[in-house]
């Protein structure tokens, strides 16, 4: 049966390399947890209303820029329903808030409908919105920054507006987002309808929870799936790969799939190139903490400023985002209760509402990651036997790990 393969890994990269690979190949999958999925990682919550399956990590997909993950759901027989997709940003005492779903909520606070900076911001967003389609010609190297200086954009708008959106969208250090790529951040926001008001796609989520997608993948390739299995050390020959789990005897395979974040390939390779260095280095990662919790306080004071993502503003800059989720609306749930997900602002939850705390990784996307994204093919190849994958050498998102998945199941067919 084909050839010999070992995947590293059962994120979205590593399950749709194996989807891809395991009626032509011996698979073996190594995943370091005590489940598969990575980031699409679903919790059984007790509600008023019954048992609810709830997302804490991959929430959210849309009918058009994720075509090579919608066509692995089709594969697999797995259902979506539709999801409200909306964005509030509040600063949790109620003095500044808004959501930008609806004029009612973008002057959730009435206030701001004779506030003169407020209208200023407003026009901001019309004109960053025709602007930034200059961008997708820039130079790389131009950091959103220098961009946003240079156009004399308002403080409210970059503070307020466009650093939370990017923020969220990439769970990023809004101070990172300085020395971001101007270009990289436009041509995500025009390949998904954000530079407009009209033709934006149309968001859904996976019906019944993520979980049931990674079921449905793993079920045919079960029996090859090594659950709890860490692999400690990869060694590439002339005609083979030993893999060695933590604890366990090497096994030798004709290649090696690591569908793992860059920085966990790197530490995982025993004789890693000066390419491999480079390019798998240059991207760093950032943890941040998700909180699965039931405190409404968490979401803006006025209701009509509620959303399916809501920004906090802090006082002191958290050096991470701060964002709660309102899973009733991006799941369409209905569980009697307000069931949220908050990142790293754990200690204004509280403590009695804490259902979990979860930490995720998320890479960084610098000018320097964005470059070494362009030389994947310098290090990923039949030539090493080694084949990398993952969300990261995209703009980090599902859709992103799939793509990457069939270029390396492509390499091995």
């Amino acid at each position: 049966m084909g050839r010999k393969i070992a995947i590293v890994g059962t994120g979205i990269a590593g399950l749709a390399a194996a989807h891809a690979l395991h009626t032509d190949h011996d698979i073996t999958v190594f995943e370091a947890d005590d489940r598969p999925g990575g980031h699409a990682h679903t919790h059984r919550v007790e509600t008023p209303t019954g048992h609810v399956d709830v997302d804490t990590g991959f929430i959210v997909f849309n009918d058009r820029n994720y075509p090579s993950f919608q066509r692995l759901l089709a594969d697999v027989r797995v259902a979506a329903r539709p999801s409200d997709m909306s964005f509030s940003v509040s600063d949790g005492l109620g003095d500044f808030e808004y959501n930008g779903s609806s004029p009612n909520g973008l002057f959730a606070k009435r206030a701001h409908l004779v506030t003169p900076w407020f209208h200023r911001m407003i026009a901001d967003l019309v004109r960053f919105n025709r602007e930034a389609r200059d961008l997708l010609t820039a130079d790389l190297r131009l950091s959103l920054r220098d961009w946003l200086e240079d156009r004399r954009f308002s403080t409210p708008f970059i503070e307020r507006l466009i650093v939370p959106q990017a923020s969220a969208v990439w769970s990023a250090d809004p101070r990172r987002l300085w020395s971001f790529p101007a270009r990289f951040l436009a041509e995500f926001f025009a390949n998904h309808g954000m530079l407009g008001l009209r033709n934006r796609p149309r968001w859904r989520t996976i019906d019944g929870g993520s979980h049931r997608y990674v079921r449905a993948v793993v079920d045919p390739w079960r029996d090859r799936l090594r659950l709890s299995t860490p692999v400690a050390e990869i060694r590439r020959g002339a005609d083979h790969v030993t893999v060695v789990a933590r604890g366990g005897e090497a096994q030798r395979f004709d290649d090696v799939v690591l569908a793992v974040h860059s920085d966990q390939a790197l530490r995982m390779l025993a004789d890693p190139s000066d390419r491999e260095h480079e390019i798998l280095g240059a991207i760093p990662y950032q943890l941040n903490e998700a909180v699965l919790h039931t405190d409404r306080r968490m979401l803006p004071r006025r209701r009509r400023a509620w959303a399916s993502w809501n920004y906090h503003l802090l006082e002191a800059p958290a050096g991470r985002p701060t964002l709660t989720y309102h899973m009733n609306r991006l799941q369409s749930l209905d569980p009697g209760c307000d069931l949220c997900v908050t990142l790293n602002h754990t200690a204004a939850i509280d403590p009695g509402h804490v259902l979990k705390t979860i930490r995720y990784a998320h890479p960084v996307f610098t000018p320097e990651g964005v470059a070494a994204q362009a030389r994947h093919h310098e290090i990923s190849g039949p030539r090493t036997r080694t084949h990398y994958c993952g969300a990261y050498w995209g703009w980090g998102f599902h859709e992103d790990g799939v793509v990457s998945a069939e270029r390396v199941a492509a390499a091995l067919r």
